[in-house]
């Protein structure tokens, strides 16, 4: 089976959301009171303690901006955790998916244009990795697949990237 890896938020993009988001707004960091929010620049969970910000990013936008892809309306926004500062992204501490046994997630296929290519609900068991694998695997099956983004279905937030490799 093919391991698929989990991109985190570009290490470019990440200063400039540290700055403004997406949105527009000024990044606003704040110690995590109790950790266990899903870093998208570590793939990897916070502490209770560490300075962390909530900010609104576009990942299909900033990856059409790199390929010139239009992807009109399927253009969107929402928010992530980030650390406040430079963490050096993942470490080996990091899980590739960083997901759990019994979460949801969607995963969403965009073609070369950005265009949304389908879909898929994927419930993650006792080996989450390997559901995750499945279901990008499947993704990528389609040749048309350039790019696939996984959600959580609870809150809609961005988890995290994959390239055709």
């Amino acid at each position: 089976m093919d391991h698929y890896t989990a991109l985190p938020i570009h290490p470019a993009a990440l200063r400039e959301l540290r700055d403004r988001d997406d949105a527009g707004r000024a990044c606003v960091p704040y110690g995590d009171p109790e950790g266990g929010s899903p870093l998208r620049c570590c793939l990897r969970r916070s502490v209770a303690g560490e300075e962390i910000a909530l900010v609104s990013y576009a990942p299909l936008r900033r990856w059409a901006a790199e390929t010139g892809a239009a992807p009109g309306a399927y253009d969107e926004q929402g928010p992530v955790f980030i650390h406040a500062e430079d963490c050096g992204g993942p470490g080996p501490e990091a899980g590739r998916h960083y997901a759990l046994p019994g979460a949801l997630r969607t995963v969403r296929r965009y073609d070369a244009a950005g265009r949304i290519a389908g879909g898929g609900l994927v419930e993650l068991g006792e080996d989450p990795e390997a559901d995750l694998d499945r279901a990008l695997a499947e993704a990528f099956a389609d040749p048309g697949v350039v790019l696939a983004h996984v959600r959580a279905v609870e809150y809609g937030c961005f988890q995290f990237e994959v390239r055709r490799h």
